[in-house]
């Protein structure tokens, strides 16, 4: 079941998120600036904001305690994330391509999985749907009483 933590337990997870958000202006000022960086930065650049929401997201996760099975779906998220990082930066080619094509196997699975519904006790937030807890009815507003 989700629940609402106090600022303490959210702090390791947005202050990641808040680096995350940092390291995409960089990129963007990469884009618009791109003298003031070195070559192949952007490639770096790139590959940060990915790989540190993938962390982000599992400190999040880890703070909410989920299920083993919801465990497992935060990881496989985490590990797309984390293939597409790989992606920007590896230098051969192929096994960018290789990198990439498993991160987009990894995403369309976790959509997937929510579309399914699995796992079972996954509240279906990330879609902007509402949760009713099993027994009772949702409100005309969506939302539970």
């Amino acid at each position: 079941m989700y629940t609402r933590l106090d600022r303490a337990h959210r702090a390791v997870p947005v202050a990641l998120g808040v680096i995350t958000l940092v390291g995409v202006g960089v990129l963007f000022a990469c884009d618009v600036f791109p003298a003031l960086f070195p070559a192949h930065a952007h490639d770096v650049l790139g590959a940060f904001p990915l790989a540190m929401i993938a962390l982000a997201y599992l400190f999040y996760q880890g703070v909410h305690r989920p299920s083993p099975m919801e465990w497992l779906k935060a990881i496989l998220l985490a590990v797309a994330f984390l293939f597409w990082a790989a992606n920007q930066v590896w230098r051969n080619p192929y096994q960018a391509m290789i990198f990439n094509d498993i991160a987009i196997a990894l995403f369309v699975l976790d959509i997937f999985l929510v579309m399914i519904g699995w796992p079972a006790s996954s509240p279906d937030e990330s879609f902007a749907e509402t949760y009713a807890h099993p027994g009772t009815t949702p409100n005309r507003f969506g939302s539970s009483p």
